[in-house]
């Protein structure tokens, strides 16, 4: 049976690294989803302020101004492209969380295989122990007859 016992604790070890595993991709998750949360943010605030001198197209606008719209333009675009880079490492720690998870699921699945086939045959070894008792039994009680006739 202490083949048995260090299995379960086995077991029980695989069982929360695989909770642990499914909590850091959770945690993953939600980073990721808030990096493109913001990555939508700074999108939208292009084409808005894009969108509000399309607007303006007919009036006269000073060089200088239109040299701080496009630098801020740039500014903006800059930093859309270091947040996409930020997303995509995000999906990266989220892929390698899953690849995790599942090494983890795996592990504990075999875990209990080992666990269920040590068990059966525990329970097998005790059945052929317990009809070999009772076929000696049985023997006995057949010789005792044998010998009192």
């Amino acid at each position: 049976m202490s083949v048995l016992s260090a299995l379960t604790v086995a077991v029980e070890i695989a069982s929360r690294k695989r909770d642990e595993a499914r909590h850091v991709l959770q945690e993953a998750l939600a980073v990721q989803q808030a990096a493109q949360a913001q990555l939508n943010q700074l999108q939208d605030y292009a084409r808005e302020t894009e969108q509000r001198w399309g607007l303006q197209a007919d009036t006269r606008v000073q060089p200088e101004v239109m040299y701080h719209h496009y630098q801020f333009m740039d500014r903006l675009g800059h930093a859309a492209g270091l947040q996409t880079g930020v997303v995509g490492d995000q999906a990266a720690r989220v892929e390698n969380a899953r690849r995790g998870l599942v090494e983890a699921e795996r592990r504990l699945a075999s875990l209990r295989k080992v666990v269920d086939q040590r068990r059966r045959e525990l329970e097998q070894a005790q059945a052929r122990m317990e009809q070999k008792q009772t076929d000696e039994r049985a023997a006995m009680q057949y010789s005792r007859r044998v010998q009192d006739r």
